[in-house]
């Protein structure tokens, strides 16, 4: 690993994690491009623990308010739930169906569907999807309107970014559209949904990478890449949420679908393997 792989990487890592273009399919069709070998799963856990802590700078306020709410006694009927109760239930069945289907099928992920053949279809059959969602919704329900319904419908989609190539935000994002909420509501749902995601694999393979320890001369490009995934991240999230107030996905639909059909070409001509 390199300065020079750690700057770009962690900003790949900064962009793609947040833009519904696929985290995972560019932190693996990157080095592939550019001939670098594997960044390894050590590098990995650091970038993803660099968004994590992105998230939480951005969305801490959000987070300390629900759970302040949550522990403030209803004024109304017992019936009905304080708000942050009501929250914290919404984010729980949004984490659960990725949290239970990565147990399942983390292994198969990592040992078949890691190649830039696959991830060419899942960019541009979700780059469809999106479009689709871009002409049928509604683009009318606000976040404090989301149902538990929504959330379980949305956190079911997030199972699928488990897939190469699919991207968490983007197939959350076309989840929440299909549901009815406004594009900024839908990215603010998907960036709240994935702290509980971002950490619970960054854990999950943390474990791992104790065991195989942190390569000498490494600890300086690590930092690097930290500060870097970081740093894009925070921006990425501030600029994106803005951008959805006023614009549409067009951009990154044409984006996916555009960098499927290279991949594509380049697999026909022998430049990357399947």
């Amino acid at each position: 690993m390199t300065f020079r792989q750690a700057i770009v990487l962690g900003t790949v890592q900064g962009l793609s994690e947040f833009l519904p273009i696929s985290s995972s399919a560019h932190l693996i069709l990157v080095p592939w491009m550019m001939g670098w070998p594997d960044q390894g799963l050590t590098f990995d856990i650091i970038l993803h623990a660099a968004t994590l802590f992105a998230i939480l700078s951005f969305f801490w306020r959000d987070y300390f308010g629900i759970v302040l709410e949550s522990l403030q006694p209803s004024r109304k009927p017992s019936t009905t739930r304080p708000p942050g109760q009501t929250m914290l239930l919404i984010l729980f069945l949004g984490t659960v169906p990725a949290s239970i289907l990565g147990i399942m099928i983390q292994n198969i992920v990592d040992t078949h569907l890691r190649n830039p053949e696959i991830i060419s279809f899942t960019l541009i059959i979700l780059a469809l999807l999106m479009w689709l969602a871009e002409r049928r919704a509604p683009l009318s329900k606000r976040l404090d309107r989301i149902s538990l319904i929504d959330a379980l419908y949305v956190g079911m989609a997030q199972a699928l970014a488990l897939i190469p190539g699919i991207s968490r935000s983007g197939i959350t994002i076309t989840a929440g559209l299909f549901r009815g909420m406004t594009r900024e509501s839908a990215a603010r749902f998907s960036f709240l949904l994935s702290a509980p995601i971002v950490l619970g694999a960054s854990l999950s393979k943390l474990q791992e990478m104790l065991q195989l320890g942190i390569p000498r001369g490494e600890v300086f490009n690590l930092l690097i890449g930290f500060l870097t995934a970081f740093v894009v991240g925070y921006i990425t999230i501030k600029y994106f949420i803005r951008f959805l107030q006023k614009k549409t996905l067009y951009l990154f639909i044409y984006y996916r679908i555009l960098l499927g059909i290279a991949i594509l070409i380049t697999i026909q001509l022998g430049g990357l393997k399947p």
